[in-house]
């Protein structure tokens, strides 16, 4: 043999889609639901919150990385997708100094102090919009549309009022900049799905698990119009396709992937109808990912040749 072996470490299955490409496609498909969120909102600039939401983590990260003299790497677009699902997670009429609070703690303490990309416990943009949900309460649900203020059609189907589930589907209803039109998140969704960045497995046990919870315990049984409400309600969409989805806080094995879906239908579904507040998405997926860990070691194959349990 005069061919010479070229010897390498693991992993020895390479493929040419690296972590700037995933995350590259994963903001074009948060471009149809900002792009609608900031003509929804233009009455309230919008518009402005994402940019500055969005800089402020890309600025985060890179002044953070020269000073800690690390490699520089705001360029995998990483930062990018945290600013922006954390603006589209943030209600238009925030003040810009509230949002780039939010930006620095999500790149900052969540990602950054643990290690960075592939090392932060749970999903930074979620991380960030709760710690300021409990910061500043009133602000962060503080709703408005076409110049008028009130509760979300969320919050109003809690209070037992009727809903138009058309505009919710649609979005031209109060909420965050990014949540209100579940057509434009489907539509990045679907794209995601078509290039094989995301799989069915987790959102569609998320959404199932959900409807099945809320149809048992929501007092309506199997109401179409009730269930299509809360579907298009709040941020379900939104983090069932963008946020539970996040490659470093989910599972990684099949089986995983199930279970982690069934706990965020089962917590959202308990929050939304026995908390005291009408969203409950943002804390399911928190929660979830902290549970991943302890998913991951049940779930977890056995290598080959490995003996039987003793």
């Amino acid at each position: 043999m005069n061919g010479k072996l070229n010897v390498s470490s693991s992993p020895h299955i390479r493929d040419k889609v690296t972590t700037s490409n995933i995350m590259l496609m994963v903001v074009i498909a948060l471009l149809p639901a900002t792009f609608f969120g900031i003509y929804n909102f233009r009455h309230e600039n919008a518009w402005l919150l994402v940019v500055v939401t969005t800089g402020v983590a890309v600025l985060t990260e890179y002044l953070y990385e020269k000073l800690m003299k690390k490699p520089v790497t705001i360029r995998d677009f990483s930062a990018v997708v945290t600013g922006l699902l954390l603006a589209l997670n943030l209600p238009p009429t925030l003040p810009l100094w509230m949002g780039a609070l939010g930006s620095v703690f999500a790149i900052l303490v969540v990602k950054q102090l643990f290690g960075g990309l592939g090392q932060n416990f749970m999903n930074p943009a979620l991380g960030a919009r709760c710690f300021l949900l409990i910061s500043f309460t009133g602000r962060m649900t503080y709703f408005v549309y076409d110049g008028v203020t009130g509760a979300t059609p969320l919050a109003e189907l809690k209070a037992g009022a009727t809903v138009n589930s058309m505009e919710m589907l649609v979005g031209t209803i109060r909420g965050t900049i990014g949540e209100t039109s579940v057509l434009a998140i489907m539509l990045g969704a679907m794209f995601l799905l078509l290039m094989g960045i995301i799989d069915l497995r987790i959102p569609g046990t998320y959404l199932l698990t959900f409807v099945i919870f809320i149809t048992l315990f929501g007092g309506h049984g199997f109401d179409p119009q009730y269930i299509t409400a809360h579907l298009c309600g709040g941020g379900l969409m939104l983090g069932a396709w963008f946020m539970a989805t996040d490659y470093v806080t989910s599972p990684i094995t099949k089986g995983g992937q199930i279970v982690y879906g069934v706990c965020l239908g089962v917590l959202t579904g308990l929050f939304r109808l026995f908390g005291g507040s009408a969203e409950g998405v943002s804390y399911a997926i928190i929660i979830s990912n902290l549970l991943v860990p302890l998913i991951e070691k049940v779930t977890l194959p056995k290598p080959f040749g490995k003996g039987g349990e003793k």
